[in-house]
């Protein structure tokens, strides 16, 4: 929202600096974010003055206060040496004038008395001939032999626009000689307004603000619209099909205006605000929308059928050519404003081309209404037709408020175009506004802000801000104003006193009561853990889109899956984006596929749901996955070590097993050979739980999967886990004595069929080794001669330690028998010498 000042002083007086006024706005939640001087010098010191040093002019400029005035057209000549010259002698105050040359073409020769801006030699302005926005200082020149003092100024020239069609004419009082910066020139507010403060998008709604704050009195008299024509009733009328479409509707009628460019003043207020300039008509509207928060709108009247307008649904099918001249399907989740012919309005959004104003308008029916603000935001999005009335009223607009922003368009209506106004409005009210009455009392306001107000001092502070109060002992009884709609419980007025009072004021105080029994989350405990553990792995974390499309599911999978087997959007966002995912996988390898085009080594997993239907049941499960992907180099390249090729297999394997051992979970958990179409045959496994349980599964992908990804590299790992059921395995931590005694160590290699896997012998080691085995490592595989073919050597290394006493050679032979023995009985193995 951007506020001129010169606009809000008609309402308060600003008695402070700008910047004071910003500082205290965003305190009490309304965030100034920018502070334009236009034409106006900004303090010395000012976090918000502009770079004037730069080449590049900022958006506004500051106007020299002795060589930027206002001057007065005394005669124009035409140039004697060129016939789109002409020659403005141009009187600037106590007998001075001077002469300069413009080609401008809505200078003619013969004008007299026209107030303009003129610029003066030594003045810096931005270059109005220039293809790039830069600086011009002005210089006496010649013009085709005729010399130039100086410049008549167009808006592009002053930093107020891009308008360089002409030079810009000043209102017919602008008193000559006077620095333009002090006639013209203002400063303007940019505020943030977050959504709950619709009550702020208007120069009252700020006045309201500013003089609460201030402490100054509010000038807001009641818009007065003089009606000498007949009265509006039987002449138009109005039909509301549903209130809880449009609680209020109200139309005034003013005949034989003349459409035309607006006044100066309007136009300029309208520019600072941050709005185009159209017509008069139009600028009128707008002018209401930007002072009161009241968006309106115009209809012609003579192409209203029997004047009348009836708010209704659209019916399926109908279409209306909006003012964009677009053709707008319409259906009955759309509003309209309709005559008898058909639809002659989108309701809050946009008005009709049928009924457009234009310059042979001669009479007017101005709509006030208020609009149900979900069905606006609706249409709004579903047309993509966001506009400054359209984000009033999807945040609410004052009921009360349509009268008097009709009473205000009128009187405007005609000052700037002249015509006549009816008597009276057409006021359809369906749904009174009933006023909310709420009581506050000082302990509620103690136990919520820490501070001890008196009712008399809150009472005070609302008062300040339009509610009526009445005081009581220790509460005060409430009225809210029909403005306020974002209050409605005692909660919103102590947010409305701490305003008033300033967060910055509020003591620091500690809790008044016990803290409540702290419970740890073991969910967030466990997802944070592994995330750290992967992190420390040389992970990183990706967050993917829980939507996917079929065809990225089928990329992965390498068959089309059903639709019927996933949960379908029915207003997706994008059409890549109607499906939840069933596993995280296809979208991660997609973002692994998208990484590898920019670096050598990708590393990625992610955490999260993805989301099963259930037959019977409406909600879907959700269980938590976790996924990663490995690729490309294992190390960064380096001149003095040796290439150690890619990511595969082993690598995801050494990352499982970290997290499995971090979980004290790694002898329950086992690697089997899989069977999965997504991976390379001999290269993945599933992870089984002691008694059986599927944890997921990893290895390589498949050459085609990783073909149909389009990866750039010729191996590719990925993994995808069930999160709750490792959860769910997870080991408290167990703590031992440190051993003083050392540890034995034996070596042991056996030959065995090709067939048997290194975590079974592994497994059968140690389970017979007993307690006094520590570890026991795979650290040695080998195939070829002398081994016979379909068999191949493991080797392990074994760790014994006692925790009473040292142990014998003849107490680790014993064990090792048994072990032997078992391979043999149970493997088929036999001990390599």
């Amino acid at each position: 929202m951007r506020v001129p000042l010169s606009w809000l002083k008609e309402y308060v007086d600003i008695v402070i600096s700008p910047e004071e006024l910003a500082d205290r706005l965003t305190l009490a939640g309304m965030e100034v974010t920018a502070i334009d001087y236009v034409g106006a010098e900004a303090p010395p010191n000012s976090p918000w003055a502009p770079d004037l040093n730069g080449p590049v002019p900022p958006d506004h400029i500051p106007w020299d206060a002795e060589r930027v005035l206002v001057g007065e057209l005394i005669e124009v000549t035409q140039h004697p040496n060129a016939d789109r010259l002409t020659v403005p002698v141009v009187g600037y105050g106590d007998g001075r004038s001077i002469a300069v040359v413009t080609g401008a073409p809505n200078i003619k020769v013969g004008m007299q008395g026209q107030k303009v801006a003129l610029a003066l030699s030594g003045a810096k302005l931005v270059d109005g001939h220039s293809d790039t926005r830069k600086w011009v200082t002005l210089k006496p020149t010649k013009l085709r032999g005729v010399a130039s003092e100086g410049m008549v100024c167009s808006e592009l020239e002053l930093g107020l626009s891009d308008e360089h069609e002409g030079i810009m004419f000043l209102p017919d009082d602008a008193p000559v000689g006077t620095p333009l910066r002090d006639y013209l020139g203002d400063v303007v507010l940019n505020i943030d307004l977050t959504p709950n403060l619709s009550r702020a998008l208007s120069i009252v709604g700020v006045a309201r603000e500013v003089a609460a704050l201030t402490e100054q009195p509010l000038k807001l008299p009641e818009p007065h619209a003089v009606a000498e024509g007949a009265p509006i009733e039987g002449r138009a009328q109005v039909t509301v099909t549903d209130p809880n479409d449009c609680p209020r509707f109200a139309i005034g009628l003013i005949e034989g205006i003349t459409v035309g460019p607006s006044p100066a003043w309007m136009q300029q207020r309208l520019r600072l605000a941050g709005m185009r300039p159209i017509s008069n008509v139009v600028d009128v509207s707008n002018y209401v929308m930007l002072e009161w928060g009241q968006p309106t709108h115009a209809f012609d009247a003579d192409l209203v059928v029997d004047r009348h307008l009836i708010v209704r649904r659209a019916a399926a099918g109908e279409t209306l050519r909006t003012l964009d001249n677009q053709d707008r399907k319409l259906s009955p989740a759309h509003i309209v404003v309709a005559d008898p012919s058909g639809p002659e309005s989108l309701a809050g959004v946009m008005g009709g081309l049928e009924t457009e104003v234009t310059t042979t308008t001669r009479n007017i029916l101005l709509e006030a209404a208020i609009w149900n603000p979900q069905q606006i935001r609706r249409t709004a999005q579903a047309f993509k037709l966001p506009s400054e009335a359209s984000r009033r009223f999807e945040r609410g607009i004052d009921p009360e408020l349509p009268p008097r922003a009709l009473r205000r368009g009128l009187a405007l209506m005609r000052e700037v175009a002249g015509g006549t106004v009816a008597q009276g409005i057409v006021d359809v009210y369906a749904q009174p506004w009933q006023q909310p009455r709420l009581e506050l009392t000082s302990a509620e306001v103690r136990r919520l802000l820490g501070i001890d107000l008196s009712a008399a001092q809150i009472a005070d502070m609302l008062t300040r801000l339009g509610f009526e109060c009445e005081v009581g002992v220790d509460s005060v009884l409430v009225l809210v104003p029909s403005y306020r709609l974002d209050v409605s419980i005692a909660a919103d007025l102590v947010e409305e006193v701490v305003r008033l009072y300033g967060y910055d004021r509020l003591p620091t105080t500690r809790l008044a009561d016990e803290l409540p029994p702290q419970y740890t989350d073991e969910q967030q405990l466990g997802e944070n853990f592994v995330k750290d553990t992967l992190a420390a792995c040389g992970l990183q974390e990706v967050i993917t889109y829980s939507l996917t499309n079929l065809a990225t599911v089928a990329t992965f999978d390498g068959t089309q899956p059903d639709g019927s087997d996933y949960l379908q959007l029915e207003n997706p966002l994008a059409p890549e984006r109607a499906y939840l995912r069933r596993s995280i996988l296809p979208e991660l390898a997609q973002a692994l596929a998208m990484n590898l085009r920019e670096r050598p080594r990708v590393a990625l997993f992610e955490l999260g749901r993805v989301f099963e239907p259930q037959p019977g049941e409406v909600l879907p499960c959700e269980p938590q996955r976790l996924a990663i992907v490995l690729a490309g180099q294992r190390k960064p390249l380096s001149w003095h070590e040796a290439d150690e090729g890619l990511l595969d297999y082993f690598d995801l394997k050494g990352v499982l097993e970290t997290l499995l051992s971090r979980l004290r979970i790694a002898d329950t958990v086992s690697f089997q050979p899989a069977d999965d179409r997504r991976f390379h045959p001999g290269r993945s496994a599933y992870l089984v739980t002691t008694g059986e349980a599927s944890l997921g599964v990893v290895g390589e992908l498949h050459p085609d999967v990783r073909d149909r990804l389009g990866l750039n590299v010729s191996r590719a790992v990925a993994a995808e886990l069930d999160f709750d059921a490792l959860l769910d395995l997870w080991a408290e931590p167990r703590y031992q004595t440190i051993y003083r005694q050392p540890v034995v160590y034996q070596d042991i290699a056996v030959v065995a069929p090709i067939t048997v896997a290194a975590e079974q012998a592994r497994n059968l080691i140690r389970s017979t080794a007993g307690a006094l085995l520590e570890s026991v490592e795979l650290f040695d595989v080998y195939t070829g001669p002398p081994i016979p073919e379909g068999q191949r050597s493991l080797a392990f290394r074994m760790s014994f330690r006692a925790p009473d006493r040292t142990l014998s050679d003849s107490e680790i032979n014993k064990i090792r028998e048994k072990i032997i023995r078992r391979l043999q009985f149970e493997l088929g193995a036999t001990t390599r010498t």
